[in-house]
């Protein structure tokens, strides 16, 4: 779908189009960052169940900014999510297959820091052969069943690894894909180059800032938790040969949009730099760096729809929303996208 941001005019089409939609020196703005095998099933030394989610490490009480490629990380110290029938306390500690253990050592805003016996290289190559890619909960498929040493274990989804990341895909440490880009393949990339549409790239690791719902009645009170970001100095620099020849940036998706507006917000310029994207884009929300956005359709109650509404005006995202139901698009990660223009 083509949404117009100015007067909200509906278009029906497909991706592999897209470059008619596009204008002569548009620079799309994607983001690289890649999803790993972050879940974890394993249990409490008294056979109870726990399922853990790794977020990002953790060094000495605060989010490390000495890693970028989560990779690369030399912590054994982990934030993460814990689902378990009781909420787990200090000194907890959980097992898992293979030898794995881990012990909660603080918790702080839903999220537990666990350290585990193992941290770095050795922790990335378990996760790789033992843990799972952290598809939504939507997505039925795949579930567990039982595993070796009496462990829970994903079945069935071994496509997802490849399927579950963007073409783009490179820097470790999403816990969710950024899923403007998987409408992109490479066969259709090297169209657009060929037709002079420039590309750069940003990457932020996707973490519970995206997928959190809102639980507020007012939108206002609700809060995000920052995510890690990255900009090269190359890549800023065609942002910003862009933006003074008077081109768009069109972000491919909303990981995209946060990050560019954040560094905007914080410093008043694009610049290369890392840190952390904290910004809540809200309506009212005056956008400085990019021009259009390639989007997917969201939940209701997230943040990203409120991104949405804040890009162009919620009349127009409702209607178009309701556009797409009677259109049967699909929804959500696997689901269709709309180009905001």
């Amino acid at each position: 779908m083509v949404l117009g941001r100015g007067n909200g005019s509906l278009h029906h089409s497909t991706f592999r189009n897209l470059r008619d939609y596009l204008q002569e020196g548009d620079l799309l703005v994607v983001n690289e960052s890649r999803v790993f095998p972050a879940r974890l099933p394993g249990r409490k030394p008294s056979g109870g169940k726990a399922d853990l989610l790794l977020l990002q490490p953790w060094d000495a009480g605060t989010a490390s900014r000495a890693w970028w490629d989560a990779n690369e990380s030399e912590s054994r110290e982990w934030e993460c999510l814990i689902q378990a029938s009781r909420r787990p306390k200090l000194g907890q500690s959980f097992v898992f297959s293979h030898g794995l253990e881990g012990v909660v050592t603080g918790d702080g805003e839903g999220a537990y820091w666990v350290r585990f016996n193992l941290g770095g290289k050795e922790l990335f190559e378990y996760l790789e052969s033992h843990g799972s890619i952290p598809l939504p909960p939507y997505i039925r498929r795949g579930r567990t069943s039982s595993g070796p040493e009496g462990f829970s274990e994903v079945e069935g989804t071994p496509e997802d690894r490849d399927r579950y990341q963007t073409v783009f895909a490179r820097n470790i440490g999403s816990v969710a894909a950024p899923t403007a880009g998987f409408h992109f393949t490479e066969p259709l990339l090297r169209s657009l180059e060929a037709s002079g549409i420039e590309m750069a790239r940003i990457t932020l690791h996707v973490g519970q800032a995206t997928f959190l719902p809102i639980r507020k009645e007012d939108i206002r009170a609700h809060s995000i938790r920052p995510e890690r970001f990255c900009i090269d100095e190359e890549d800023v620099e065609k942002m910003r040969k862009a933006k003074q020849e008077g081109r768009r940036l069109v972000a491919v998706g909303t990981t995209v949009v946060r990050c560019l507006e954040s560094v905007v917000a914080e410093r008043g310029r694009l610049e290369a730099c890392d840190g952390w994207a904290g910004l809540y884009v809200l309506p009212g929300h005056r956008f400085q760096a990019v021009d259009a956005l390639i989007t997917n359709f969201h939940l209701p109650g997230t943040s990203l729809l409120v991104l949405v509404c804040a890009f162009v005006k919620r009349e127009y995202v409702l209607r178009a929303y309701a556009e797409a139901i009677r259109e049967e698009y699909r929804f959500f990660s696997y689901g269709d996208c709309m180009l905001i223009q």
